[in-house]
């Protein structure tokens, strides 16, 4: 990616960029048998039915509505808001690094979340020495707005006080990244450290 505006903040999301996420991490831990856990993962603690705590809901009322739906499954179900943090396996590699080179640098840096409200207070806290380099964070749960929708780019730019124009969104989903651009930011698609390593020495960010 090439700008003929000068880019000088970066815009991180968090889930499998800054960290891995999983909702296998926690249930292989609790569920023995690989089939039964296959089934578990694709009809019943789902990846969509947790996207409705990054809109906003609380686990209190998600769980309860998916208990009633797969009783024999209830206390599983009962486990995932209270070790919500074992669903993340531990930092995606190289990025705390980067991160730090970019804070050490003076780069300005934000983060845009889809991220429940109840879940990221907690989680956030126990990493200070990654998100204490950001200058804000936007949650998706706490705003009631998710990526893409263009209406959370456009309070992130409100918020945060920046120049679309001068900022690097980067997400590891197509849609995020294209929903960043419609809006006027720039973006990178995140593969991996080494790949967005390259993209900001190129931007002269490192």
């Amino acid at each position: 990616m090439s700008s003929a505006t000068p880019i000088d903040t970066v815009i991180f999301d968090v889930g499998n960029v800054l960290y891995r996420w999983e909702i296998r991490a926690l249930y292989e831990k609790l569920i023995d048998d690989p089939q039964e856990l296959e089934w578990f993962l694709a009809h019943v603690v789902t990846p969509e039915w947790h996207f409705q705590h990054d809109a906003g809901r609380p686990f209190a009322e998600t769980s309860r509505e998916l208990m009633a739906e797969y009783p024999q499954y209830a206390t599983l179900i009962a486990q995932f808001g209270p070790r919500f943090d074992e669903t993340v396996p531990g930092p995606v590699a190289g990025m705390g690094e980067i991160v730090a080179e970019l804070a050490d640098k003076n780069v300005p840096l934000y983060a845009i979340t889809n991220f429940s409200d109840e879940f990221w207070g907690p989680f956030a806290a126990a990493r200070p020495h990654v998100f204490g380099h950001f200058q804000d964070i936007l949650v998706s749960g706490t705003e009631k707005l998710v990526k893409p929708g263009a209406a959370i780019y456009e309070l992130a730019i409100k918020r945060f006080g920046i120049d679309p124009a001068r900022a690097l969104f980067i997400d590891d989903r197509q849609d995020n990244v294209e929903g960043a651009i419609t809006c006027g930011l720039h973006a990178h698609l995140f593969v991996d450290a080494r790949a967005l390593q390259r993209e900001l020495e190129a931007l002269h960010l490192l």
